[in-house]
């Protein structure tokens, strides 16, 4: 193995020039730096778009109607159709692979028609009706009292989930709106809960003027009937909604007497396929991270093989003396890629501990902001990184030193004794 008297030889040979091995080092350093900086920013990015989906369940899809675009089975083109609740119980029995059929009914757009009372108090907000298996497909906290159950749904109660922003709109501040009535156009429900939605970017605000009322008291104050506005629809854990959506939307129009190869009568949007390029976007990040790192990382390389030349040539008397006391080429081979790994991992892993204290820096900062509405979350590296760098680094010592330990054990004895 390696002896005290080689490390010494080592240190020996990497001190004796401390500018030129400091500077030497600070490519590699500056190459692993730059390889983890980008990793973890990438991974900060992916962090904050992720947060952005406010952790509503990602293998759903959202499918309302729209009007058929061909006739069929004597029924015209351009013809209005509605989903009915009959439609969630034949998914759910024809299609078993799915977690939530989730019927939604909604009062006011996404701008908020619909008008609610309390008292002198007036706002317009979104009103949803819904049954409880919503709030896993799209969470939120209860920051009071419950969300609707299926008692509600069963004897159709009219009670009411409010967000924050009717709760600040519609109360005064302190105020405790359990067991209090709103009026929505009209119909008085009662408070039994209120709740904070999970932040999705720009919509954060927005998502807390919204109204939860159950699905069967929605359609009875509303005169719905069995009428479903839409459905937010998510598969089991095994199972991709986007490799199902086919056979939901085939069965809804063979209900609904639409045409096959219509493609515009049911509206849908899949979650999970939207989900699915923002993660192939993250891998392709973090593939550009690792070029870009690697080639600056490799100039890096080429500054230590150079500088291992120029040591191999200073040192050709000590390399002739040691081939004629008997050094065999693979002592000589071993002490120069020796020299050029100690030094490719010593400034490797200053470069490792250099952008870990920047990171923690950073993630400190973002400990004392309120993150919530920002798309950069939790810069970091895990251990499967830091072993990459690791093995990066000794093959790159391998790479710096293979070609002067070549160079230098083909160096005859007689000619380097004669070097000057």
């Amino acid at each position: 193995m390696f002896s005290r008297d080689r490390w010494n030889e080592i240190i020996e040979a990497l001190t004796s020039n401390w500018f030129r091995t400091l500077m030497t080092a600070f490519g590699v350093l500056w190459g692993i730096f730059i390889l983890v900086i980008l990793l973890a920013a990438g991974k900060g990015l992916e962090n904050g778009v992720k947060q952005g989906f406010g952790g509503i369940a990602t293998n759903t899809m959202f499918m309302w109607t729209q009007v058929a675009s061909r006739p069929y089975k004597g029924m015209p083109k351009g013809r209005f159709y509605s989903f009915e609740v009959e439609d969630v119980a034949a998914i759910e029995r024809e299609i078993p692979d799915l977690r939530f059929v989730s019927p939604r009914n909604q009062l006011g757009g996404f701008g908020g028609e619909n008008n609610v009372v309390r008292g002198l108090n007036t706002g317009a907000f979104n009103v949803y009706g819904d049954y409880p298996e919503i709030i896993q497909q799209e969470p939120m906290d209860i920051t009071s009292g419950r969300f609707v159950n299926h008692s509600d749904i069963d004897q159709k109660r009219k009670v009411a989930v409010i967000g924050t922003g009717v709760q600040a709109a519609l109360y005064d501040k302190g105020e405790d709106p359990l067991g209090t009535y709103i009026k929505i156009s009209g119909v008085n429900f009662m408070v039994i809960g209120t709740y904070k939605k999970k932040s999705r970017g720009g919509d954060a605000e927005e998502g807390q003027k919204e109204i939860f009322v159950p699905f069967t008291a929605f359609s009875q104050a509303f005169n719905r009937g069995n009428k479903v506005g839409w459905m937010a629809i998510t598969a089991k854990d095994n199972n991709s909604i986007t490799a199902l959506k086919g056979d939901i939307i085939d069965l809804v129009k063979e209900r609904h007497k639409i045409h096959p190869e219509d493609d515009r009568a049911v509206g849908n949007f899949d979650l999970y396929e939207e989900f699915s390029k923002v993660n192939g976007l993250f891998v392709a990040l973090k593939a550009v991270a690792y070029f870009v790192g690697v080639l600056v990382l490799l100039s890096g390389i080429i500054g230590i093989s150079n500088i291992m030349l120029i040591v191999v040539k200073e040192r050709t008397n000590e390399i002739g003396v040691r081939r004629a006391l008997g050094a065999t080429p693979w002592s000589i081979r071993g002490q120069i890629l020796m020299e050029s790994i100690f030094l490719t991992i010593i400034s490797g892993m200053s470069g490792i501990i250099l952008a870990t204290g920047v990171i923690w820096l950073v993630n400190f900062q973002l400990d004392q902001m309120d993150t919530s509405e920002m798309m950069f979350l939790n810069p970091s590296v895990d251990l499967g990184v830091v072993i990459v760098a690791l093995s990066i680094l000794i093959i790159s010592g391998l790479l710096a030193g293979l070609i002067p330990a070549q160079h230098a054990i083909k160096v005859k004895p007689v000619d380097a004794l004669r070097t000057e």
